[in-house]
């Protein structure tokens, strides 16, 4: 068999999708806020037995990387994405896998025994935003040592792009560090989403020792912002400049120039790097730095939800760079899948496969 080109890393996650007719009294119920993304609290822990058992639900195979795995098979002929986290050993994590293999994606999960349970996440649906409070379970019992096991050492030894999910830095920066050490010491690309504004906010400290061994970093316009304010940047600091300073940061592998993405939902993608240069993965030396791509516009009654638009996304980009393909037609791939996912029920693509590239 051959070696998967790309590997996700992030905690795998069962959504289940509240639906926008009945999403604003569970925000309210839960003191959750619209277009945002937490870690439950204990005062959250019955949002999940409450919506199972009272509202109408859609269960969909979730967690970002995953979701961004999924998107990146989208694009890439079968078997060139592999997938790793941790699942407990329950119908939750046969679902999962059983959704990554429908998408071709080669699940390698961490399996915990009993009675460590799989994760989920609450998706509360309110006009076109998502609230999403999730329980990670035993997502958050990853160790690095699953890295060595055989299957995943070879995947790592062979696949040429890593793509990390901001999220595991609540629990397995060591597993981050080791992984993007290794890949970035080997010459191959290392991917970072922020994920969620809450992760520059408290994990400042493990996104700066992971952040030098980041080639290519994406996030969305509020976590930008998160990201400037920890940093201490002025308020209001123009989001242009949030990211040419990212862009600008320490990185371990010098040779290669560091691109960040700041995505802005329906307005436009800013690109922005550290030296551009004639690769065509760069920014070209004639283009503006950062580069804006305006988003192609998306009709209203278009958009089913946004539930994992910015994941499928970065699979997209993801998947047209593994290809080769340059970065303007990546971000291109990027902003079709993240607007066909608008159009699904949470985080999905249309199948039979629609030609994107």
């Amino acid at each position: 068999m051959s070696t998967p080109l790309v590997l996700c890393m992030g905690n795998p996650l069962l959504d289940i999708q509240v639906d926008s007719s009945e999403g604003p009294k569970y925000l309210e119920k839960y003191d959750l806020k619209s277009n945002d993304a937490i870690l439950a609290e204990e005062k959250h822990m019955p949002i999940y037995d409450d919506i199972v058992k009272n509202a109408k639900v859609d269960y969909v195979a979730g967690g970002a990387g995953q979701n961004t795995a999924r998107g990146a098979a989208y694009v890439l002929p079968e078997k060139s994405v592999a997938y790793i986290g941790s699942v407990g050993d329950d119908d939750l994590m046969k679902t999962l896998r059983a959704a990554n293999e429908a998408e071709s994606v080669i699940s390698a999960y961490q399996v915990q025994p009993a009675p460590a349970r799989t994760g989920a996440c609450a998706v509360i649906l309110s006009g076109h935003d998502r609230s999403l409070c999730t329980t990670l379970r035993a997502a958050e019992l990853f160790t690095a040592s699953h890295l060595a096991q055989p299957e995943v050492a070879n995947i790592i030894a062979g696949a040429k792009y890593f793509y990390i999910e901001g999220y595991f830095l609540t629990h397995g920066v060591e597993s981050c560090l080791e992984l993007a050490k290794t890949a970035s010491s080997r010459g191959k690309t290392v991917v970072l989403n922020l994920s969620a504004p809450f992760i520059p906010q408290f994990f400042k400290v493990q996104l700066e020792e992971l952040l030098p061994h980041v080639d290519i970093l994406i996030g969305n316009e509020s976590e930008a912002a998160a990201y400037a304010e920890a940093a201490g940047m002025e308020k209001d600091t123009p989001l242009a400049q949030v990211a040419t300073n990212l862009a600008a940061a320490s990185k371990s592998n010098a040779s290669r120039p560091r691109l960040v993405i700041v995505t802005q939902g329906a307005s436009s993608t800013l690109v922005a790097s550290s030296s551009p240069s004639v690769s065509p993965s760069n920014l070209k030396l004639e283009d503006e730095n950062p580069k804006t791509y305006p988003v192609p516009k998306l009709a209203a009654d278009k958009i089913v939800d946004t539930n994992g638009a910015g994941d499928m996304f970065a699979g997209g980009f993801l998947g047209a760079l593994a290809l080769g393909k340059d970065l303007d037609e990546c971000i291109e791939v990027g902003h079709k899948l993240g607007q066909m996912c608008c159009g699904q029920i949470g985080p999905k693509l249309v199948f039979p496969k629609e030609k994107v590239l």
